[in-house]
C-alpha cells in the first residue's frame, strides 16, 4: 500500500505540470485542507476527542508565517517549523485543560478559544505585531528553480508535506501510542485501569493535531499572501469538521477526500442554483451525513466488502 500511495503522489506531482496555474492553485488549497484534516483524524477519530479550536490553530500557523516575514530577518521557510512548534504547544495546552472533561465540556472550552482568538489579534498591546484589524501581508516564497511557477512550487511543497504527514500519522496510529489513544477513545476508565495516562494521551493527540493544523495555516498564508483576524472565525472550524465527517474521521484517506470536498464541493452547489448555493450546500451536507455516517471512504469500503461477499 505504501508503494501505491507513493505512486499516487508522484503521479499527482507530474500531472500538475499539465494543468494551468489557477487549477494548480486550487488543488494546492485542497492539499492544505487535507493536512489540517489529518490532524483532526488523529484528534477526533483516533483519540475520540472533540474540538472547535481548529480555526484558531490554523490562524496561529498563518500569523506565525506573517510575523516571521514582517518582523524578523529570518527566511520565510523558518515559519514552517516555528508554526509546528507553536501549534503543538497550544494544542497540547488545550488538550491538558479540555481532555480531562466530557465531549460537551471540550466543545465549550475550544469554542471559547476560537471565539476569543480574533479578539486577541486585535488587542492593542500586540496589534503592532499582528497588524490589528488590517492584518498582515506576506510575500510568496520564491521557487528554487526559475523554470517552476510559484503556483506549481506551492503545490509540490504542500504535496510533499502532506505525504510526509500521512506517513508519520500512519506510523503513530499503528504504534503503541496509537493503540493507547484508541483505548482511551473506546473506554477511558478501562484504559486508566490498564495503566494508561488518559490525560497525557489526550494532550499528546491534541498537540499533534495542533501541529498539523498550524502547518496547514502557515501554508495557506503563503498561498494567499495575507492574514487577517476575520479569516479565522468559528465558521472555519465548522467547515473543517464538515470535511472531516464527509471524508471519514477514522481514515487517513478520508482526510484527502475531505480536503477535495472542502475545496470543490461549493462549486457544485453554486452551479446548481444562484442565490440558493448556501441552502443547497447545507441540504446536501445533511443528506451525505445521513446516508454515509462513516463518510465517503467508509461507504466505499462497505460497498467493496459487499461486492466481495457476493
Amino acid at each position: 500500500m505504501r508503494t501505491v500511495w507513493t505512486m499516487g503522489f508522484v503521479a499527482a506531482a507530474v500531472l500538475s505540470f499539465c494543468l494551468p496555474d489557477f487549477i494548480v492553485f486550487r488543488f494546492t488549497q485542497a492539499v492544505i485542507w487535507s493536512i489540517a484534516l489529518v490532524g483532526l483524524v488523529v484528534l477526533c477519530g483516533v483519540s475520540g476527542q472533540f474540538s472547535l479550536a481548529q480555526a484558531a490553530l490554523f490562524g496561529i500557523g498563518g500569523y506565525g508565517a506573517a510575523m516571521v516575514g514582517a518582523h524578523t530577518p529570518l527566511p520565510a521557510y523558518w515559519s514552517l517549523p516555528l508554526s509546528l512548534l507553536a501549534g503543538f504547544a497550544v494544542g497540547w495546552g488545550l488538550g491538558r485543560i479540555a481532555g480531562r472533561h466530557s465531549l460537551w465540556t471540550q466543545a465549550l472550552i475550544t469554542y471559547a478559544f476560537v471565539i476569543a482568538f480574533p479578539q486577541l489579534l486585535r488587542w492593542r498591546p500586540i496589534e503592532g505585531w499582528t497588524g490589528g484589524v488590517q492584518g498582515l501581508y506576506l510575500d510568496f516564497p520564491a521557487p528554487p528553480v526559475e523554470a517552476i511557477s510559484g503556483d506549481h512550487w506551492s503545490f509540490l511543497r504542500a504535496l510533499a508535506l502532506l505525504g510526509l504527514g500521512l506517513l508519520l500519522a500512519h506510523n503513530l496510529i499503528e504504534s503503541r501510542s496509537g493503540r493507547a489513544m484508541r483505548a482511551v477513545r473506546d473506554h477511558d476508565v478501562a484504559a486508566a485501569a490498564q495503566g494508561i495516562d488518559v490525560a497525557r494521551m489526550r494532550a499528546g493527540a491534541a498537540g499533534i493535531a495542533g501541529a498539523y493544523i498550524a502547518l496547514a495555516g502557515c501554508l495557506s498564508a503563503f498561498q494567499y499572501g495575507y492574514v487577517g483576524p476575520l479569516t479565522y472565525n468559528f465558521a472555519l472550524s465548522v467547515q473543517m469538521l464538515f470535511g472531516l465527517v464527509i471524508g471519514s474521521m477514522h481514515s487517513l484517506a478520508g482526510a484527502i477526500v475531505g480536503g477535495l470536498f472542502l475545496q470543490f464541493f461549493p462549486d457544485v452547489t453554486a452551479s446548481l442554483g444562484k442565490g440558493l448555493s448556501a441552502l443547497l450546500y447545507a441540504a446536501l451536507l445533511v443528506a451525505a451525513m445521513v446516508l454515509m455516517p462513516e463518510g465517503i471512504v467508509g461507504a466505499v469500503r462497505r460497498l467493496t466488502r459487499r461486492s466481495r461477499a457476493q
